[in-house]
């Protein structure tokens, strides 16, 4: 092989490119045997219990084929960890399955290893196995997360109750906004603005520092990925309830407010847009005052933004009347 193909191009076979490109993303789990046994080793702490995820992701479906390859990985990566937070785990290893299209290149490759190494020592995990193939298909990656959390200490998706306050952290919309920036269907915004929208939709900021500290405050939780009113549709039907959302207080970034007063129509990608990864969650009103004190030590903005209501009653979003404002869309649907 040539230096400029081994650098850049023809990709080498498969165990070379264990070896020479993720090896060493697991060099800091002993576990993981430097990647040459079929499996890796891993026992969760005294008093603990392994929570996993997986989530995958395909070009031309859950990002561009264009995007850079760094942004593909930490969004691969990050995303799985939205989900461990939303959990109040704490990340600890993954799995990574490759399935390269017959265009990916070795740079291409080395690239996406680089932001992934990057990312393990930002968020404190190491690789710990997989598998990867070729495809003739769209560049295919799944990435399976282990964490842990105190055994018992899991936030459900069906704990919420009656009167419970509804939070979210950080603020709703960037991500399809950005998106809508990228497909060309948004224009007139600022550069700062719109580099910032782009950002927030290729590159998630997994609320790992919140998620643990909702242990034993909040009732219900997940991750916004689908979008807010579909995901709270979620909570509300594993706990049986119904939830009622007020316009008014759904946090936006300072850009997602003017994209908004450009054109009120935008607002849909508010509360259906999807690709948040913010954590939605639910909590008794008496626990307000640690819900505060858990957004103020993990450096986390939480905005209430409703309350759970009675069974059957569904979803709704209110405006500041209190009227119900219909939308076409609730989130995004994978079929």
């Amino acid at each position: 092989m040539a230096p400029a193909d081994k650098a850049e191009g023809k990709r080498p076979d498969e165990f070379t490119l264990i070896e020479e490109v993720f090896a060493p993303l697991a060099a800091d789990a002993p576990g993981a045997f430097a990647l040459k046994d079929d499996a890796a080793l891993y026992r969760a702490g005294e008093g603990c219990e392994t929570v996993l995820t997986v989530d995958a992701i395909v070009a031309g479906v859950h990002f561009l084929p264009d995007d850079p390859p760094e942004s593909v990985a930490r969004k691969l990566l990050r995303v799985n960890l939205s989900d461990l937070a939303a959990k109040g785990a704490i990340p600890k290893g993954y799995l990574l399955v490759t399935a390269w299209a017959d265009e990916t290149s070795l740079g291409w490759i080395r690239r996406f290893a680089g932001a992934l190494l990057e990312d393990q020592r930002r968020y404190g995990l190491a690789l710990w196995g997989g598998d990867t193939v070729r495809t003739t298909g769209p560049l295919t990656l799944s990435l399976t997360a282990i964490g842990e959390v105190s055994a018992g200490a899991m936030l459900p998706r069906g704990g919420a109750l009656e009167g419970d306050d509804v939070y979210v952290s950080g603020a709703l919309g960037d991500a399809a906004l950005g998106l809508e920036l990228l497909r060309g269907k948004l224009t007139g915004l600022g550069p700062e603005d719109a580099d910032y929208l782009i950002r927030r939709y290729r590159e998630p900021d997994p609320r790992s520092t919140l998620g643990p500290r909702l242990c034993g405050i909040a009732s219900a939780a997940l991750d916004v990925s689908d979008g807010l009113l579909a995901d709270l549709g979620h909570i509300c039907d594993a706990s049986g309830k119904g939830a009622r959302i007020e316009r008014d207080r759904l946090p936006l970034s300072d850009a997602a407010k003017r994209a908004i007063e450009r054109d009120s129509s935008l607002f849909s990608f508010v509360a259906g847009g999807g690709d948040d990864y913010e954590i939605l969650f639910t909590a008794p009103a008496a626990m307000a005052g640690q819900v505060k004190a858990a957004a103020t030590e993990s450096a986390v903005a939480v905005t209430k933004i409703g309350c759970i209501s009675g069974a059957g009653e569904g979803v709704t979003l209110v405006d500041g009347s209190g009227r119900s404002i219909p939308l076409k869309q609730l989130g995004y649907r994978h079929f």
